[in-house]
């Protein structure tokens, strides 16, 4: 039996609750503090909002899930020994499974306290409830069975058959005729969930008609039959052990379905996590050189494909994004393949590296943020693109694919935010990070873990998505230097920190992820650090990175056949001149480049000259400069600017008369319709670029010059866009509010609530309505309220015409207004007297 006082609805649950178990339940709900309920009844109708209701069963935990479905199909209201029995069954009373049900009863309890946390379920251990709209998702249909596999109970299934046809089963079942049909059908739920009777009647049972029932047992219920059914189904029919829904359809009583499967609501009990698999383990230490050179290697890449973008990427789609044809000449430039093209692209936008440079003819381009960036120290370099990468809901590895209108989704464009990634990419982390360190798990069983923790709902797709988005988050980690062999590198568990102290930020009491786990999930699990809690991660992470790699060089080893090796990383000045003078040849742990023609010619036309570059290389080699490339950068530099191009159109002038000969009676510049202006002087109908290069082609070295006759000094020109700042990622839900929030909005609910349910003379005749008097009337009841210092019960209408109940103390009235201690807002306020709908006062509860 329950108590007197037991609660008879939710709100009146939430009103004896403390003020912790409320903010406790809008930390896990956020979408019930969106606007703040004016008072308990309304924030339990929200709480009951379908909407609401299936967000908050899709981030149970299954076993949580499992505990919500066994209540689904118990008595209501439900006992917690009744409720129970549905998840452990026959281990309640068998002493060789006393350990495996204490464990079970553990985890039940957590579940249940989990599910009364979030208003799912209510009521004390006597009459326990599931909200009325989390049973209607779960009811069953013969198109929708129920998630136990469970069909309706004798009851539901007989509510329509005749009198006569109720007395003949209970009849054919071995029980008294009764007089009515209640008692019958009371009567045969009896038989069927008596233990001992229920074996004795399906001891009679043909073996067929055993097997019909095995068949049906764990679901769906349902069966076909024809006109005239086999005799072993006459015998099922016969005894209500199969009991007619529609014409040629009939059910496996829920009752009877208990019995065969041992009490159990569930084939498969999944009451603890499944535990991660190990696929292999290294020293710590070589997880971390390993995680630390792809860190390096990752900035590398990112630095080339800036680069290679330096004066105006590709160009943007119409629709947004980059054509398959850029995307593949990327992953040229970058040497990898094209997914990983995407993947550095989407990272060096997500990191506000990249973006469109806004213009007519709109190109992809570097932002002034990456000169910025460039200046950081390396280890600084790569935190801002782990914790950008960390917190993006872009998701490169949905380029190619196809979205809901069967488009190619293309890198850059849109379609590609995810809402789930950040916290799914966070939460696989904080999954390896649990293993000891230097051990990799084996990914199936990270994503199994992950499909328990948070079970696709019926009909979606979303484990699908969230198996997906696991895989592509342990690629990535290894890519970015997160993971080393698989394993959580030591620089990363520092970045992840915050995320993970985030994540058991809800469980605490439970210890750490896995407490946020087997307690259902909720926000412990998706919580994403704040940009204060991150700053202070990203710093000890670069801290710990930072010895890890290579330290940058000041020198190369020039090479007799024309090339330089660079044996590790190069100061930023030095490789940025020497990628001028040389183009690279190959990458790795040393970067090979090679010296030609039009290399030191390139370098010439930045501004330098002979003696600066043999200096150069000088002061930056360990090894002697060898000959060749001495006599290389002498004889490119003795032709360069021997010959000088302008803008007539275009023409060429030259000291030497036979060099110009030369180049008039060479059939290859044809198509530059060349002509001898004077003897030092040819004019051309080509453009000065098109001249310059015609000329190189055939084995010349010109140079260009202004109309004033000096040499033009060409640089590459650094194409930036105008001040961009990083993708915003797309939020999944309503943000997780602060403990301030909270504080104020648990404080505003229950003055609201004290204002609604205060005891009132002369309350309205409909409740809810407010109280209405004349202006004479409220302001004689105020003024004697201020001299004897009653509280009243208001109706006010706000500046925005709407409408509240306020309990107030009046303190004065004068001018029009009155200022009195609102005890719904929890201060002293003045309200204008014109706006207040009525006044009545509080009753007197001590009668």
């Amino acid at each position: 039996m329950s108590t007197p006082d037991a609660p008879r609805s939710l709100a009146e649950a939430l009103r004896a609750s403390d003020d912790v178990t409320l903010v406790a339940l809008l930390r896990a709900r956020p979408d019930l503090l969106t606007p703040v309920p004016n008072d308990l009844t309304q924030l339990a109708t929200r709480a009951g909002t379908r909407a609401s209701v299936v967000r908050a069963l899709e981030r149970l935990d299954r076993f949580a899930q499992q505990v919500v479905e066994a209540l689904a199909v118990a008595p209501e209201p439900a006992t917690y020994e009744v409720l129970f029995d549905l998840i452990a069954g026959d281990l309640v009373g068998d002493p060789t499974g006393e350990e495996q049900a204490g464990e079970i009863r553990a985890a039940f309890d957590r579940a249940l306290a989990t599910l009364r946390g979030q208003a799912l379920v209510w009521g004390g251990d006597d009459r326990l409830r599931l909200i009325r709209t989390t049973r209607e998702l779960l009811a069953p249909t013969p198109q929708r069975p129920s998630p136990t596999g469970l069909g309706p109970t004798v009851a539901e299934a007989m509510a329509g058959m005749s009198p006569g046809r109720v007395q003949n089963l209970v009849a054919a079942a071995g029980l008294a005729v009764t007089h009515d049909a209640v008692s019958a059908v009371e009567a045969l739920t009896a038989l069927f969930t008596d233990r001992e009777r229920m074996s004795a009647l399906l001891d009679e049972a043909p073996v067929e008609s055993v097997e019909v029932l095995s068949r049906l047992v764990w679901g769906p219920p349902y069966g076909q039959v024809t006109a005239e059914p086999a005799p072993h189904l006459r015998w099922l029919i016969g005894r209500g052990l199969l009991l007619p829904t529609a014409p040629g359809t009939v059910v496996l009583p829920r009752e009877a379905a208990l019995h065969l499967r041992g009490g159990r609501a569930h084939r498969v009990l999944e009451a603890t996590p499944p535990a991660l698999a190990v696929a292999r383990e290294h020293r710590p230490q070589v997880v971390d050189v390993t995680a630390a050179g792809q860190a390096h290697t990752a900035l590398a890449t990112i630095d080339e494909l800036l680069k290679d973008w330096d004066e105006g990427g590709p160009a943007v789609l119409r629709a947004g994004g980059l054509s398959v044809r850029d995307l593949k000449r990327t992953a040229v430039a970058l040497d990898v393949p094209e997914p990983q093209a995407a993947f550095w692209v989407e990272l060096a936008y997500a990191a506000g590296l990249i973006a469109a440079d806004g213009e007519a003819d709109e190109r992809y381009a570097a932002t002034p943020a990456y000169d910025t960036w460039q200046e950081l120290p390396v280890a600084e370099r790569w935190a801002r693109l782990a914790g950008a990468w960390l917190g993006a809901t872009r998701t490169a590895g949905l380029v190619g694919g196809r979205d809901s209108k069967d488009r190619t989704m293309s890198a850059l464009g849109p379609g590609l935010d995810r809402s789930a990634a950040p916290e799914v990419r966070q939460r696989v982390l904080a999954l390896v990070a649990e293993l000891p360190e230097g051990a990799a798990p084996e990914p199936e069983s990270v994503l199994t873990r992950l499909r328990w923790e948070r079970p696709p709902a019926r009909g979606t797709d979303s484990s699908d998505l969230r198996s997906r988005l696991a895989r592509w988050a342990l690629e990535e980690a290894e890519l970015l230097g997160v993971t080393g062999r698989g394993a959580v590198a030591s620089h990363a568990r520092a970045l992840l920190g915050v995320g993970a102290g985030a994540l058991h930020g809800g469980a605490s009491s439970q210890g750490g992820v896995a407490g946020a786990a087997s307690q259902g999930g909720g926000p412990g699990w998706h919580r994403l650090p704040s940009p204060a809690e991150y700053a202070a991660a990203a710093a000890e992470a670069a801290k710990l990175l930072a010895p890890l790699l290579p330290e940058p060089l000041d020198h190369v080893l020039l090479q007799a056949d024309l090339t330089a090796v660079a044996p590790g990383p190069l100061q930023r000045p030095l490789a940025d001149a020497l990628s001028v003078l040389a183009d690279v040849e190959s990458k790795g742990g040393a970067t090979v480049y090679r010296f030609t023609p039009g290399s030191v010619r390139r370098a010439l036309d930045a501004g330098q000259s002979a003696s600066d570059l043999h200096a150069f290389l000088a002061e930056h080699s360990r090894t002697p400069v060898p000959q060749p490339l001495a006599y290389l950068i002498d004889d490119v530099a003795r032709k360069h600017g021997h010959l000088r191009i302008g803008a007539a159109s275009a023409y060429v002038r030259c000291d030497d008369e036979g060099v110009l000969n030369e180049i008039l009676a060479d059939k290859r510049g044809q198509g530059l319709r060349l002509r001898r202006l004077a003897p030092t002087v040819l004019a051309s109908g080509a453009e000065p670029a098109v001249l310059l290069d015609g000329l190189r082609s055939m084995g010349f070295a010109p140079s260009a010059e202004s109309a004033e006759g000096d040499v033009l000094v060409t640089r590459a020109h650094s194409h930036r866009t105008p001040p961009r700042t990083a993708p915003e990622p797309v939020p999944d839900g309503p943000p997780l509010p602060d403990s301030t929030l909270l504080d104020a909005a648990v404080r505003a609910i229950r003055a609201g609530d004290l204002a609604s349910t205060a005891p009132r003379k002369d309350a309205p005749a409909v409740a809810g309505e407010l109280p209405r008097t004349t202006a004479a009337e409220t302001l004689a009841t105020m003024q004697a309220a201020v001299m004897t210092g009653e509280a009243l019960w208001i109706g006010y209408v706000n500046a925005e015409g709407a409408a509240s109940q306020r309990v107030i103390a009046p303190v004065r009235v004068e001018g029009g207004f009155v200022t009195a201690y609102d005890h719904t807002a929890d201060e002293v306020r003045t309200y204008p007297l014109h706006r207040v709908t009525g006044v009545a006062e509080l009753a007197d509860e001590s009668g």
